[in-house]
């Protein structure tokens, strides 16, 4: 699962503020620079934490909390939740008052999974891509077929033939490869997707 959208909670404990966020990602580069943003957002905050999971890849970062009291909590949160292509940033203005080891683990578990009790978690749907070469006489049929089946269609381009190049869950990408065959009495070229 991922979330469908970004979502925002506010935590004060013991007069330190915990401005939490959860946000969907594709990958590291992407996570840090929304952390980057926020932290050019708010100055004055005493830490930006955060923890990602993307792309296979997980990172955890405590911003100057004390090791293991922030960002690991937070990574933990995401994986109970079974999400992925997420990151979770927690922004903390400091009270004056300490809140101890386990003060801050709780603090930054609670501002992420109460963020987390907001949002829209949807399924992780992979893509494929697919090209092929018609004939002009064939390229308003194809594009109904691509309507008919909600298949998005990422770029025509005309030549001697009418290349597609399509975007659909790949779950559905052989039947529809295979249906569109049958019906185009093979007239239809398929070529490798550069991606």
């Amino acid at each position: 699962m991922t979330l469908l959208a970004q979502v925002d909670h506010e935590l004060v404990i013991k007069k330190s503020r915990f401005l939490a966020r959860v946000q969907p990602v594709q990958n590291r580069a992407e996570a840090q620079a929304l952390v980057q943003q926020l932290k050019q957002a708010h100055p004055d905050a005493v830490h930006v934490c955060w923890a990602m999971l993307a792309g296979g890849d997980s990172a955890a970062q405590d911003d100057g909390e004390p090791s293991g009291t922030a960002g690991r909590p937070m990574l933990e949160v995401l994986r109970h939740q079974d999400l992925e292509s997420v990151v979770a940033t927690v922004v903390r203005y400091f009270g004056g008052v300490k809140l101890g080891a386990g003060g801050l683990v709780r603090a930054y578990t609670d501002a992420v999974a109460q963020a987390l009790l907001l949002a829209n978690k949807v399924p992780i749907v992979v893509k494929a891509q697919l090209m092929c070469l018609v004939p002009y006489d064939m390229e308003g049929w194809l594009r109904r077929q691509a309507q008919l089946a909600n298949v998005t269609i990422l770029s025509v381009s005309h030549q001697s033939l009418v290349q597609f190049a399509f975007e659909l869950p790949l779950t559905q990408s052989t039947a529809w490869q295979k249906a569109l065959n049958d019906i185009g009495q093979g007239k239809l070229v398929w070529v490798a997707s550069p991606n």
